[in-house]
């Protein structure tokens, strides 16, 4: 049988129209001698919703895609339409990535495992050190899962939905151990007994102007990570830079989940080095 060199795939979610993946994905398929063509379909465009996703996998599985990824706010949606799932994806009840083979959905994750490779390649002595959450949505157990996964002795996480962190906790702590991983409602005193913070939350995205951590907690001792990358320069970033801090922002998470996607839609290796390159050239160009 003759090798694949051809790939259909596309994004689903919600307000995607800025989403840097489709050039991603096509830049790294084109680099790898690959006839590949990355499609959105923006829920806001089309008219669609959650009650629409098996309708969208059907299709898109009768139109020849060979993937789709997934994004807000269909990626806990998606993993009751799915025929298997990962052991990750399973654990954090969340799929960004599904590959389409032979009539069957296939659920992967490359958000936590995305996150934790940036992190480990920005700040490798810092895998181990105790750390704060904010934000305890889809972002938020993928970063969770991402640090326990490296090591983190203990990850505080905060919430201004104090059900939404309970239940972020208890899906993480079924996996990692209660003594791991625990709510916290004082920030101010979680923060002063970690070495580290990471914003999970959208504040600081364009449109949400601000910083989930408040100025007066950011000091030297502590390392901040942002998933935020759009604009890479968040207001935390740049907070965290002129108070010393170690820094990385949301643009490794980024380009580390897609390199992740590109391996599982089409069985190569992608060059991530490359495409952080171009992920660089997108995010100086936007």
């Amino acid at each position: 049988m003759a090798e694949q060199t051809s790939y259909l795939l596309g994004l689903v979610g919600q307000g995607i129209g800025a989403s840097l993946t489709p050039a991603m994905q096509e830049r790294e398929g084109h680099e790898a001698g690959l006839r590949l063509s990355y499609r959105l379909i923006d829920a806001d465009v089309r008219g669609i919703g959650v009650d629409d996703l098996r309708d969208v996998l059907l299709w898109a599985q009768r139109l020849g895609f060979d993937g789709l990824n997934v994004t807000h706010p269909f990626k806990q949606a998606v993993v009751p339409l799915l025929d298997d799932l990962s052991p990750d994806a399973a654990d954090l009840g969340a799929v960004n990535t599904v590959v389409l083979r032979d009539g069957r959905a296939l659920g992967r994750n490359t958000d936590w495992a995305g996150w934790s490779r940036a992190f480990t390649e920005a700040l490798p002595d810092a895998t181990a050190d105790r750390a704060v959450l904010v934000g305890a949505g889809g972002a938020g157990v993928a970063v969770g899962y991402g640090l326990l996964s490296q090591g983190a002795e203990h990850v505080a996480v905060v919430d201004s939905d104090h059900d939404r962190a309970e239940a972020c906790v208890v899906r993480l702590a079924k996996r990692f151990g209660d003594d791991r991983v625990t709510v916290a409602t004082d920030l101010e005193r979680a923060v002063g007994d970690a070495q580290g913070v990471v914003n999970a939350t959208p504040v600081g995205m364009l449109g949400h102007p601000g910083t989930s951590v408040p100025a007066e907690l950011v000091d030297e001792r502590l390392w901040v990570s942002d998933v935020v990358y759009f604009p890479l320069e968040t207001e935390l970033v740049r907070l965290a830079r002129s108070r010393g801090c170690r820094v990385v922002t949301g643009g490794g998470m980024a380009v580390q989940q897609a390199v992740g996607a590109f391996e599982h839609f089409t069985d190569r290796p992608a060059d991530a080095d490359r495409m952080a390159r171009h992920f660089a050239e997108l995010t100086r160009a936007a």
